[in-house]
């Protein structure tokens, strides 16, 4: 059973690594786009910060391990169900290049592997309750559902007015000055982006490690460990700092790998953008993750950069905004939580046909 604890957190620490080239583009698409950095340059500025990012705080990593489904109904079989599922997903839509949401497809994955180890039971999904301690409203409904559709809404409105207030203010300065000013100043919001990711993303991954743990803990499957991996027990959900860095480094590395396809998509694809559209759209994106991130909500990054986009790009005038391109990236959006739900559901359900048979 060690082996298989141990084969289960390589799956998560995989699905963190294909986490971090899949959405690298989140944080450097805009600089790259706009020439501020070469990509390479790029890719070295966001790999410092999400890892900085991914070593501060565990309230995401919380609402993920425990927040979302009843983890008595959870097995180490369960969780790499899970995470399988959540990867096939991200690789096929990395391969087309859609910037879909890693975020998502984990949630949808541990959903759909714990329905069906539950039996089909529902009310196996944490859908609302109140937090005993805080008294605040937690589950996926407030906790992934509502920001799911609420975050893009607030990412191109508060992308529009930001874009429209800088706008206003610099409508008599010489462009040259401006994009001189913004492009130094996009150094400092890609930094805050790829912070802000390293500080939401990476957690998605600690949580379900702390919960592998937790899970392996509870069964029994660690009673027989050698002493000198006694630091894997967890009798508690607790996530660790030895899991803070390892997930941390994970998505530094994948990140550094870059994600050219979704790259291409955000940066030119989208919306052709400047220096100072630049910096709208990743100073928007960042405010809004970094409170998510505060309140312990697994937030989309990708859903927020992509809205931020289409807002700052709306300012210049509606067909700015390639609207086919966004179409595809909102049926993404939309289908990453059923379909990785349904493929879970499907390899947990042939594992445990699996083991009945053998």
């Amino acid at each position: 059973m060690l082996y298989l604890v141990l084969l289960v957190i390589l799956i998560a620490l995989v699905f963190e690594y294909i986490n971090g080239f899949h959405d690298t583009a989140n944080s450097i698409a805009t600089t790259v786009s706009t020439k501020v950095l070469t990509p390479r340059q790029a890719i070295v500025l966001t790999t410092v910060f999400n890892l900085l990012g991914a070593l501060t705080g565990v309230a995401v990593a919380t609402t993920i391990g425990k927040g979302l489904v009843d983890t008595h109904f959870v097995t180490i079989q369960t969780i790499a169900s899970a995470l399988l599922g959540a990867t096939v997903w991200n690789l096929l839509t990395w391969w087309l290049g859609l910037p879909s949401s890693s975020s998502h497809a984990l949630v949808g994955g541990l959903c759909g592997a714990a329905l069906a180890s539950a039996d089909g039971r529902w009310e196996v999904i944490r859908w609302s309750m109140v937090n005993q301690v805080s008294g605040k409203m937690e589950g996926l409904w407030h906790k992934v559902i509502i920001p799911m559709f609420v975050s893009p809404a607030i990412g191109i409105f508060a992308g529009f007015l930001l874009m429209g207030v800088l706008t206003f203010l610099l409508q008599r300065t010489r462009p040259r000055f401006v994009n001189m000013v913004f492009g130094k100043l996009q150094l400092l919001s890609a930094s805050w982006m790829s912070f802000s990711h390293g500080t939401n993303d990476a957690q998605k991954t600690m949580g379900i490690i702390a919960l592998i743990l937790f899970t392996a803990t509870k069964s029994g499957d660690l009673d027989n460990i050698p002493v000198w991996l006694n630091f894997l027990r967890t009798p508690e959900f607790a996530v660790v700092l030895w899991i803070k860095i390892v997930c941390a480094f994970t998505m530094a590395a994948g990140t550094a790998v870059g994600g050219w396809r979704i790259i291409k998509t955000l940066g030119h694809k989208l919306v052709k953008l400047q220096p100072i559209h630049g910096f709208a759209a990743q100073t928007t994106a960042a405010a809004i993750i970094q409170i998510a991130t505060h309140f312990g909500i697994p937030l989309s990054t990708t859903q927020v950069i992509s809205s931020s986009i289409m807002g700052v790009g709306a300012t210049k005038r509606l067909n700015a905004v390639k609207w086919s391109i966004v179409s595809q990236m909102v049926w993404a959006w939309t289908l990453t939580i059923p379909v990785t739900a349904i493929l879970a559901y499907g390899i947990e359900r042939l594992m445990k046909l699996f083991c009945n048979t053998f």
